[in-house]
């Protein structure tokens, strides 16, 4: 307790030095911010403040004498920090792509159809599929060549190993798959290194190794169009010959290629025409006569089809570009040429040793201003189409200041080889006419440069490429990093603005604070002075959750602060189950110090069965879950350990200290006294009216999920979905009705409001199944252009994606789920909830001996999720917040299976003591007193717990009100069912319920202290 006391304390006080140092960064900023205009100060703030930290970030803020010095930078590491739904950011699930790696080590053989087809396949199953791709790849290739051998394909590779014809199957995939986890680990070690070297405060990068998954979280990131490439960038870094668009016959290719493009649409270009005339003269030079003459435009782009209505060609329309540039391509036409110029009837117009590229940042005009136009290059390749210098060559990479143009650029270091082949590269441009090189990074082309003053020798060279500085920091930590093994691609992604994160941390905070009060009232006015100590193990148990989670580096999310909420009432459980018994000792005469203790020694049982079942599930759902589920699971086990903790052994230090000195302490009020008390009730008796009702409640629910279903959340189904702000107030149909006109998405997207403040979220799988680059730009751009005839105050599109934008419409949040991840997650919600149910079974078997037990608890937790699941079935769409079926709702559901198999295992525990007490009475009055005892325990803590997940529902932000609804309609539920489920089944199955009797003996630790409880107990009920 004290060690834990300790460690607590010290990882707290690290907040002081940083919120100092905070605190400066604000001030600097807004000092900063008050010198420029009112349209600039928000960006001048944001820009203001990240500076000052970074700056600042390798300072000593806080130095312990004789230990050591922590910088501003380490403390932040060794902070509890905040989520994205806390604090705005960006996270990212991002698969790592092996196809590519198996085409690699496939070598010649990359094109044996048999091998090709297995690669489609396992690519599209891995769509659907849990399994990672290396299996996948070996189960098609079993299928579709069956009795072809596999070394056959990589036997030519060393780097799996020694592999010949008498190698099985079976150790080629197990070579393939120590490789791909190799080129895993080392993806997820450069991409970690990125992300470190790129400013980011506090990220989390993990590693999912069984599913070659990297996640990634970057709270408080709000350029996240830089942080997309940065984690997408495979820095293939590669210098290569170009194609000018005066070299002979250029020109004409695009023209021919456009027609070409028009004949198989069945498309006719019309030729432009030009009208000329024919003059003769007299002897005094007047004109005698003209002759008219109407023939084809020498102009060679006089007609546009599809290609070159897209392609504005370098020269035409009175304009000249650089002269390797073949023209400019507007951003939302991209995939369309590129589609165009791929396609293989175009190839055969271009060299065979060339390919398209476009540029990686768009066109500067003549004002030096970016337009959203970007820049074609047709580049030279090689037979073996390789680049004729490589960014493996490069040693070293820094962001410089170019000195005579003022741009930021980047300097580049070359290995000896690589300034030998730069050196004879470069002068093959310069005696070619200077011509340019092109420098692409991951294909796209960063700098174009001519070579005008010679070959460059000694392997120093700089990329200038109308970069911004953090750009060209950027870039050159990638290119120092190095190019990741593998390409990685986001198959799962989530964007929180800033002020939503804000206003989700006002919420919660404002949730736990009313929660935490109204408890503590609560436990003060029912038992008296023991209500106090449970006050100070309240507080102790926040201080070590919070202490715990911070030394562990654990990042605290939404769902994260539902689950101290929930904690906070589930912690009081332990203070009540053990003052309750106290209070049974009292009622039966005992003195003040034997109450205490005999009422904390037969409460361990009750309490040790409670908790490890909420454990269990806890932990199934720390194993399945991702991102901020798993995060809420791990506060979940933390807190119940901490509960323990401090109801168990910090209450009894505080109890025995106080009633030491021969005080006494009482466990009532006057009011609550007596409160429960006198119970006689026969619960057994009206188990079948129970019967009715809850075959009722599961039968209605049953037939609305048959009939109607539900509202699946984008994790189950796959899509993108925005939440979207709007500035002006419009309506939910108004909404709907224009994107369906519009058909933005080729059919009507969901729309359901979010919350009061005119925010609505729209839903939409358009393009989902589709892995083509640039698509959730697309997607993105298709909804402004529906949404902005819609808010008359419309921003640009730029402003509309951009999450921290304020005084407009635009997106506070949005989130891509791709079929991969969403059949994962379906799949991993199904194995938690059967895994969670399985354990439960078998602890409950094993507790109580008999299998009754096990069905009636297990039977009780179906019954609690049918009926939780009916309502949100029934409620979908009436309630005033979204009833979805997503992750935050499969951990509502485990958590209410928790809940309730702990109060239904407190009422176990009880039968089974009092089947050791009452051996010549009925079975039913043994089931009604035992259920009649633990009353009070059951509403009382039921009540608590209700009491902060009805402030949860009330005062929670709108991305957690369906969590909490689920939470309270499982806690009202899983009360019902322990008492008229639970129990009932166990009573109609049992014959003789005395099986259990040895058992209980020595549960409640030794004879001496079974004889004292069962006195006790008999006393009562006299």
């Amino acid at each position: 307790l004290i060690l834990i006391a300790i460690v607590s304390a010290v990882q707290l006080l690290y907040f002081i030095p940083t919120n100092k140092v905070e605190k400066e960064a604000i001030e600097y900023a807004q000092e900063k911010a008050s010198k420029v205009d009112e349209a600039s100060k928000s960006s001048t703030l944001k820009i203001a403040k990240a500076q000052y930290l970074d700056s600042i970030s390798d300072e000593t803020v806080l130095t312990i004498p004789g230990l050591t010095n922590y910088t501003y930078s380490d403390l932040k590491k060794r902070q509890l920090g905040f989520g994205l739904d806390l604090k705005g950011g960006m996270s990212a699930v991002l698969q790592v792509d092996l196809r590519e790696v198996l085409v690699a080590l496939a070598g010649s053989k990359k094109n044996d159809k048999d091998f090709v087809a297995a690669l489609d396949r396992a690519s599209q199953d891995l769509k659907s599929s849990s399994s990672d791709y290396i299996t996948l790849f070996a189960n098609a290739y079993r299928d579709i060549a069956p009795g072809k051998k596999m070394g056959k394909i990589f036997q030519r590779n060393k780097t799996l190993g020694e592999i010949n014809n008498e190698t099985s199957d079976g150790d080629v995939i197990k070579m393939l798959r120590t490789t791909a986890d190799e080129t895993v680990g080392r993806t997820f070690q450069m991409l970690k290194e990125r992300i470190d070297r790129s400013g980011v405060v506090q990220p989390n990068v993990s590693l999912d190794a069984t599913r070659d998954l990297i996640l990634v979280e970057m709270p408080g990131v709000e350029n996240t169009k830089r942080m997309e490439d940065l984690i997408q960038a495979s820095a293939q870094l590669e210098f290569w010959d170009t194609y000018r668009i005066s070299d002979p016959g250029v020109a004409a290719m695009f023209t021919e290629a456009d027609k070409r493009i028009a004949a198989s649409r069945g498309e006719e270009i019309t030729q432009k025409m030009d009208t000329t005339y024919t003059y003769t003269y007299d002897e005094d030079g007047n004109i005698n006569d003209s002759t008219q003459v109407i023939q084809p435009s020498v102009d060679l782009f006089g007609s546009q089809g599809p290609l070159l209505s897209k392609l504005r060609l370098n020269g035409t329309g009175g304009t000249a570009y650089y002269g390797t540039i073949m023209g400019l391509v507007n951003k939302r036409d991209i995939p369309a040429v590129k589609k165009m110029l791929r396609s293989d009837d175009v190839k055969t117009y271009f060299p065979k040793n060339s390919r398209f590229a476009f540029s990686y940042k768009p066109y500067k005009n003549v004002d030096g201003l970016l337009t959203e136009d970007y820049e074609l290059y047709l580049i030279k390749t090689t037979t073996t189409g390789k680049a004729p210098l490589e960014g493996d060559v490069v040693i070293e990479a820094s962001q410089q200041i170019d000195p005579v143009t003022g741009q930021p650029e980047v300097s580049l270091t070359m290995n000896s080889t690589g300034a030998k082949k730069w050196a004879r590269m470069t002068e093959q441009a310069y005696n070619n006419g200077g011509r340019e090189i092109a420098i692409t990074l991951d294909s796209q082309v960063v700098s174009a440069p001519g070579v005008n003053n010679g070959a460059i020798t000694g392997g120093r060279s700089s990329i200038s490429g109308s970069f911004t500085i953090q750009e060209a920091v950027d870039f050159a930590n990638i290119l120092e990093v190095g190019k990741l093994p593998a390409k990685t691609q986001i198959i799962q992604k989530s964007i929180v603005g800033p002020s939503l994160g804000a206003k989700n941390i006002k919420s919660s905070v404002t949730s736990l604070i009313i929660g935490f009060v109204l408890l503590l009232f609560f436990m003060l006015f029912y038992y008296g002075k023991g209500g106090v100590v449970s006050i100070i193990a309240l507080l102790a148990n926040m201080f070590f959750i919070f202490g715990t989670l911070s030394s562990l580096g654990t990042v605290l999310t939404l769902p994260g602060i539902a689950g101290i909420v929930l904690t906070i009432g589930m912690a009081v459980d332990a203070n009540v189950i053990i003052f309750e018994r106290i209070r049974e000792e009292l009622r039966a005469g005992k003195s003040n110090l034997a109450a205490i203790s005999d009422g904390f020694r037969a409460s361990y049982s009750a309490i040790i069965d409670a908790n490890v079942t909420t454990l269990l599930v806890a932990t199934v759902l720390a194993y399945y879950g991702l991102g901020p589920i798993k995060g809420f699971a791990v506060v979940l086990i933390i807190g119940v350990l901490s509960s323990l903790l401090t109801a168990v052994l910090f209450g009894k230090l505080m109890i025995d200290g106080y009633t030491a000195g021969g005080r006494e302490m009482s466990f009532w009020s006057g009011w609550s006294k007596n409160m429960f008390s006198n119970l006689q009730i026969s619960w057994m008796s009206k188990r079948k009216v129970a019967y009715v009702v809850s075959g009722v409640l599961i039968v209605a629910g049953l037939a609305s999920i048959f009939t109607q279903g539900f509202n699946l959340g984008v994790d189950f189904k796959g899509g993108y979905s925005y939440d979207i702000q709007f500035s002006n107030p419009v309506d939910q149909s108004d909404i709907k009705s224009t994107l369906a006109a519009e058909n933005i998405f080729g059919k009507s997207p969901i729309v359901k409001t979010v919350d009061s403040d005119n925010t609505y979220q729209i839903t939409t799988d358009y393009l989902i199944d589709d892995n083509t680059e640039g698509n959730d730009r697309l997607v993105m751009a298709k909804l402004y252009e529906g949404l902005k005839t819609i808010d008359a105050s419309a921003p640009t599109q730029d402003n509309f994606e951009d999450s921290s934008f304020e005084g407009g419409m635009h997106v506070v949040s949005s989130s891509k789920v791709g079929p991969t991840i969403a059949d994962d997650i379906r799949s991993s919600s199904f194995y938690a909830g059967i895994f969670a149910l399985i354990l439960i079974f078998l602890y409950i078997f094993i507790r109580f001996n008999k299998w009754q037990y096990s069905l009636g608890a297990v039977a009780a937790l179906f019954h609690d999720s049918l009926i939780v699941l009916g309502l949100f079935s029934l409620l979908k769409d009436l309630m005033p917040f979204s009833l979805e079926i997503d992750q935050a709702f499969i951990a509502a559901i485990l958590t209410v299976i928790g809940y309730s198999i702990n109060d239904t295992v407190v009422v176990f525990d009880r039968i089974r003591e009092y089947l050791g007490i009452y051996t010549n009475k009925e079975k039913d009055e043994i089931l009604n007193s035992a259920l009649s005892s633990t009353f009070s325990r059951t509403i009382i803590t039921s009540l608590t717990t209700l009491i902060v997940v009805a402030i949860l529902l009330v005062f929670g932000g709108s991305t957690i009100k369906g969590f909490a609804f689920a939470l309270l309609i499982g806690i009202l539920v899983g009360t019902y069912s322990s008492i008229f489920v639970a129990t009932p089944i166990v009573r109609d199955l049992s014959d003789d319920l005395k099986g259990t009797v040895r058992r209980s003996n020595r549960g409640a630790g030794s004879n001496k202290s079974f004889g004292r409880a069962a006195a006790a107990a008999a006393a009562a009920q006299k």
